[in-house]
């Protein structure tokens, strides 16, 4: 499984990531995005990481 995090210092709260992926992403009511699963069968998370204009996103397999 994989091990995903947000940098919620750095995170802009685009909301890409919960487009993106809304089976492991969540914003909340502080503006930015949080981890609500670390897997998703659905999706890539390594390209939805990489997709975030900041870079906050890391994924660890």
């Amino acid at each position: 499984m994989s091990k995903v995090s947000v940098d919620i210092t750095t995170c802009v709260g685009c909301g890409l990531c919960e487009q993106s992926c809304p089976e492991v992403f969540v914003m909340e009511a502080d503006g930015v995005a949080h981890v609500k699963a670390h897997s998703c069968s659905a999706h890539n998370l390594k390209e939805v990481s990489e997709q975030c204009p900041v870079n906050c996103i890391k994924v660890v397999e």
